[in-house]
Formats: structure tokens, sequence, C-alpha cells
């Protein structure tokens, strides 16, 4: 056999972004692409095409993220283990190629920013570093760096060039703002502090006005300081003439008249993104709680000298004033981190929950435009001959993603319940969903509608799921290692019997393609093929592992398992003896596997945070997919066999070209027009489905149907006091509050 060349995996695109890096999100100088950290990657999103484009090469969570001032340069930090340096790369934005990277930061790279001219990057370490890194591009070497540590003042988070002097930058924190100048002939850093007097306040966001006079800084106070820099009118003349001054606090004056002489509204959990509109002081300002709020600057006026206090006024002055009017205001329901400005129409704001919205300058009016999890993905399932959609489990919600647009566009949300499998029926008309607190729920897959639930299915939560062909019988597996069998029809679920056969948490579920059989893996170290008809066990393989997926061949004679012992097992599923074993990760477990619909491939997902591609025959890989940032929990190929979608701990969804041709036969949409009639035929009958749609009543859905523009959230009450017939039908009346939210969101 001919030896195999290893190729990377090629990334086609990822869903949603990080929101989590302060100021993460950038909107490109060219007017069309947007600049977004997820996983390893630092994404260039068009926002004309929807094209996007990677810079790969750093290999943890990325922590910081800028762009030059012309777009001619990205660069970005990552975190790294305790003890390890965290590299920084500086990319060519348009060829996407490595212009110079270095480490010089331990552990963390908390932000970094480009100098006006585009020659040095300034790069801030984290509390574990606490230093000031200058580093020359042309020269690819660093220039100089030195301690962001102030004795009386705590750790530096903030970090920003001014505008016009290219040997200038700010560095901000917990009651420190240090203006620093780079002297290069002496290859070294002088920094001037800012007085803050009795003043304390922690620094969340800076930002600095067009000819560098003013820098204004949101605080967690809930306030902005605003800060004379001092520099002279000569834009040649690099120092200022003094230290930086502070001006004052300022917040915002209160919408409705307080007693208590309260005469200053601050913002709920801090200021934590600031972008300056305009010369005249306006600013947008976005702050910990989700509310983002267009806000100018009030002329003040000067307080009498003789103006006598009030009597009950004995309490201590804040140093808060007000200053701020509020002009426009938006909830966006979530920590805002980046806002930036596309235009003078449109503002964009990514938030800590990984979602971006944009924002009418003129209305306020609030558009979703990318999602994504916050917390690990357990499941990923795509429909029966069905490879636009495809649905994912996760902490509180069940979600649809659609291929072709990367958006989201169904969201079922159960508060306080984690979702640990999901599926769809065998003739897409359901969604069938496990969760933790020991229930099934079905729902409806075009608007999240709850058809029916399961109670008390197993005692520890129910960790896993699987249906057959027919849709009347349902296979679940809990964390207590029962397995259970349940007939099923549409608007309840019965329990036909028990397997009692392991000892430790049912792991994955897969069934035969006759329906007759089901296999089991499990956490005690067990795999068992059950016959489903009999209720009877026929097989048990042992192993010295955590089993974490079994799957059947698509022929049904063998069978493929994966486990914490780094290796894929090749099974006989008659007597469940083993073939042979090959090693799928040289340091790790293997989480995921699947089987492409004709065997001869097979995908593999591992805590190396890789995604392989293999050959079944040969037991060799052919492809690596590096990109994750997370553990990889979960591999599935397309039923059209183009795509391949991943999963991770951290909530990436990562969508890779499948690297072989399809070699089956490409499945007709359920969608699709009658074959076999002429135009006229199959117009007359699509009249005629037409008219009878209006007689009828209601509509049963199915997912071939979904549009790829909704977005529907859907948000299940509370049922559990309620039977399996009461839940349905509470959730048909109106325990689902579904809201569509394709152009704004209130």
């Amino acid at each position: 056999m001919e030896e195999i060349n290893v190729q990377d995996l090629k990334l086609k695109s990822l869903i949603g972004f990080d929101g989590n890096p302060l100021n993460g999100l950038i909107f490109h100088p060219d007017g069309v692409h947007l600049v977004y950290p997820l996983g390893t990657n630092v994404t260039a999103y068009n926002w004309s095409t929807k094209a996007q484009r990677f810079f790969v090469g750093l290999t943890n969570i990325i922590s910081a993220v800028t762009v030059s001032s012309t777009g001619k340069y990205v660069a970005a930090g990552q975190v790294n283990y305790m003890g390890f340096r965290s590299p920084i790369i500086i990319w060519d934005f348009q060829t996407g190629e490595a212009v110079t990277n270095y480490e010089s930061h331990m552990v963390r790279v908390e932000s970094v920013a480009f100098s006006c001219c585009e020659q040095f990057l300034i790069s801030l370490g984290g509390i574990d570093d606490g230093t000031i890194i200058v580093y020359e591009i042309e020269k690819k070497q660093v220039l100089c760096g030195s301690s962001s540590v102030k004795s009386t003042a705590g750790i530096s988070t903030v970090l920003k060039a001014v505008n016009s002097r290219n040997k200038c930058f700010l560095v901000a924190g917990d009651n420190i703002l240090r203006l620093w100048t780079l002297n290069k002939e002496q290859r070294n850093l002088q920094g001037l502090d800012t007085s803050f007097a009795k003043i304390k306040r922690k620094i969340l966001c800076t930002e600095i006005d067009r000819l560098d006079e003013y820098a204004y800084c949101g605080t967690s106070t809930g306030d902005v300081l605003k800060i004379k820099l001092n520099f002279p009118a000569d834009l040649a003349v690099q120092k200022p003439s003094s230290s930086p001054t502070l001006v004052g606090c300022f917040a915002k004056y209160p919408a409705k008249k307080r007693t208590s002489g309260v005469t200053v509204e601050l913002y709920s959990k801090g200021v934590t993104s600031l972008r300056l509109y305009g010369d005249d002081g306006t600013m947008i300002v976005g702050s910990g709680n989700g509310v983002i709020e267009l806000v100018r600057q009030k002329a003040q006026l000067k307080q009498q000298q003789n103006q006598k206090y009030k009597k009950f006024e004995t309490r201590l002055a804040t140093p808060t004033t007000p200053l701020l009017v509020a002009v426009l205001s938006a909830d966006v329901e979530s920590t805002v981190t980046s806002i930036q400005l596309m235009g003078n129409h449109t503002v964009l704001a990514g938030t800590v929950n990984c979602e971006l919205f944009t924002l009418s300058v003129a209305t306020f009016a609030v558009t979703r435009m990318f999602t994504c999890h916050t917390s690990a993905v357990y499941d990923l399932a795509f429909p029966r001959d069905y490879s636009k959609v495809f649905a994912t489990a996760s902490k509180n919600d069940v979600r649809i993603w659609s291929v072709d647009t990367l958006q989201e566009l169904l969201r079922v949300t159960v508060r306080n319940c984690t979702c640990s499998g999901v599926l769809f029926s065998h003739d897409g008309s359901q969604i069938i969903s496990s969760w933790n607190d020991g229930r099934i729920r079905s729902f409806t897959p075009e608007t999240g509608r709850l058809l029916y639930t399961i109670h008390n299915c197993h005692n520890n939560g129910v960790s896993a799921i699987a249906m057959c062909k027919d849709g009347m019988k349902l296979v679940s597996g809990g964390g207590d290692g029962q397995v259970r069998v349940w007939q099923v029809n549409g608007t309840n679920g019965v329990l036909i019997a028990v397997l009692k056969e392991h000892k430790g948490a049912v792991t994955s579920i897969d069934l035969h393609r006759l329906g007759h059989e089901a296999i089991t893996s499990s956490a005690d170290g067990t795999c068992i093929v059950w016959d489903i008809v009999r209720y009877t066990r026929l097989s048990i393989m042992f192993s010295t592992t955590v089993f974490t997926s079994a799957m059947y061949h698509p022929n049904g004679t063998q069978l493929l398992t994966s486990g914490t012992n780094r290796y894929i097992g090749f099974w006989e599923s008659l007597d469940g003896s083993l073939i042979r074993e090959i090693e799928g990760s040289p340091v790790s477990a293997l989480n995921s596997l699947d089987i492409t619909p004709t065997g001869k491939y097979f995908v593999t997902g591992s805590s190396d945070q890789t995604v392989k591609v293999w050959l079944y025959n040969e037991g060799v890989p052919t492809h690596v997919g590096v990109g994750h940032a997370g553990v990889v929990t979960n591999v599935r190929v397309s039923p059209d066999g183009r795509y391949l979608v991943s999963t991770s701990m951290d909530g990436g969804i990562f969508l890779w070209c499948f690297p072989h041709d399809p070699d089956i036969e490409q499945p007709s949409s359920r969608c699709s027009n009658i074959s076999g009639m002429s135009a006229g035929e199959q117009q007359t009958v699509r009249s005629r489905q037409l008219s009878l749609k209006k007689s009828m009543p209601i509509r049963k859905e199915n997912i071939s149907d979904i549009s790829s523009a909704q977005k529907v959230m859907s948000v299940l009450a509370d049922v559990g006091a309620s039977g399996d017939g009461d839940a349905a039908r509470a959730g048909s009346r109106g325990s689902l509050k579904i809201c569509k939210s394709s152009s704004s969101i209130r």
C-alpha cells in the first residue's frame, strides 16, 4: 500500500464569534470586512459577500486582537499554560500570511495595539506577566519593554494608542492611568501618571478623541472619566507638556427626579465599552447590563458661590457629577464588550454572550446578526437525507443552524436544564431532545412548539437517545446505566422495556439500519448489543477504557468504538469479537466518531482539539483539522457527504469541507417539485396544495420546510408539575413564548 500523506483539513466557515476579548470585534478600515476571533483563528468576514477568511497560527484561546490604522496588519495574542510564554502573531491582511511573531509575555497577552504609523506593535501582559513590550515590525525585533505594575495601584488591563503621535500610548487599569512615550534612540519607555487624588476607579475601557486632547475612560463604578492629555498643539511634538490631569467623573442626568438628594445616574455593572461619535463629545456607551446608549455632553453651568446646602443632605458628597444626557437607548441583554461604527448610520455591538448586534443610529433598532453557544456543545445531529440544516444541544437550549447562511434559525430554551442529546425524527417532523432533568422533550422543527414530554425517564438524567426509522420506538440511556425502550405516537411516550446491564452512565446509542438491534456504550468500559424486539442482550464487549462512542458500520457487519484509551476499536457485530485496534490520538482521548453513508471513511474528534478523517479499510488518517480552542465534543458528516461539522467544549462550531468526493447518489430534497411532470402540471399541483392548505386547521411542520431567513426564539415555561398530556396541551396554549426577531429585538 502506498504511503498516504496526511494533509490539512480545509476550514469552510465558523459559526459565531468570541465576544470575551475586550474590543475583539473590529470593523476593518476598508469598510467591508469584520475582524473577530473564534477558537484559535482570527476571522475576516466579508459583510457584502458573507465569505470568511482565516488567520491561523495560534494554538489556544485568543485573548486580544487588533487591526492597524490603515488595515494593513492584523495582530492577535493568546492565553497559554502556566509557566509558558504566550505568542503574538502579526499577519498581512491581504495575503493572510504571517509577517512575524514573538513570545515575550508569560501565560497571557492582555491587549495589543498598533501605533498610528504602523511601525510598532505594543503589547500588554496579563496578571502573571505585568510588562509592556514594544515590537518593531520592520526589523522584526523587540525594541524595549517596561513594567506596567504600580505599587499603589492594581493590575493594568487596557491599552490604547493615541491617534496622531506614533510614540505615545495609554495604559490603564485598577486605579491607574499612565501615558507612555517611546524613546527609540535610547530604547526605553517614559511614563507619566495621572493623579486621581482621593478618587478610586477601575478603568475598563478607553477612547481618545481625534486631536488627542481628551481621553474618556469607562469605569466599573458606572461613570466616565474625562482626562486631559496635555499634548501641545504641534503634532510633531511627541511628549506632553505635563502629566495628564483628571477633569472629572461624569455620568447621566437621572431620567426621573429622585428624592434623598440623588442627582446622578450611574450605569449598572459599569461602563464596559465606549465609542466616540463625532467631535462634539457625543459618545456611544455600552454597559455591563447590556444597555447601549447614545449620549451627548450637556453644557455645564457654574454653580453659585453662595449656594446653600439643604438640611437633609448630610451624606458624603459623591465625586461623580451629571454631564451626559441619553439621546437613544437599546438593550442587548448581556455585557457589551465591543462597539464599532460602520459608516455613520450603523453601530456594531459584540457581547460577552458571543452575539453580534447591529443598531441603527437614527432609531437604535436592534438586529441580531451572529449568535453562538457560550458553553460546551454536547450533541450534534443532521436530519435524514437533508444537509441544509443541523441541530446542536447545549446548556439551556437546542438550536437549529443553516449550513448556507451560518445563521441561527431556531432556538428552543429550557431554563436551568442542560440538553445532553438531540436528533430528528426519520420523517423530519420532530426534534427529539434529552435533558439532565430526566425528561425527553419533543418539539416542532419550525416554531419550536412543545409536542410532548416524557417525564422521569431516568434517575440521573437522560444521557443518550436514538429513534427507529418508523418513528414509533425510542431508545434512551441514562446516567444510572439503564437502557429503556419507549413507544411514542407523537403525543406521548409509553415505557415498553428496561434493560439493566451497564454499571456506568450510557454515553451513546446507535441503531442497526434494520431497526432490530441497538448498541450502547458506557463509562463502565463495556459496549452491549441489544435485541430491541425481544429485549435481550446479544453480545457484550469489554475494554479497559471509558467508551465515548459506538456505531454500526452502514452494512451492519462491524462495529466501531472510541474511548479514553486513545484507540479506535473494530468489532464483529455478530459475536462482539475484536478485529483490530488502531491508535486514534497519540496523547488524548477520543470523544466522538462518525461514519460516512458508504462506510468508506470515518471521522474522529479528540481532546487534543483536532478533527481527523480516516480510511475505514486501511485504518490510516488522510486529513487533520486544527483550529478548535477547546476539546472537540462532536463530529458529524453531512448526509450529502460535502461537509464535516465539529463542535467543541468552548461552544465553537466549525464547518469543514469534506476532503473526499462523495461517492453516493445525491438525495433529492423532500420539499422539491414532483419529478416526471411538466411545468404546467407542477403548477396545477402546487395550486391545489395551496388551496388545500387554507382549509387545513394545523399544518404539520417539517424540518425541510424551515426558512433560511427566519430567526425564531422559543422559551419553554416550567411544566414540571404537569403530566405528559398536560405538558403538551400547556405548550400549545402558551407555555412557549415565541418571538420572531428577524428585524428587531425588544
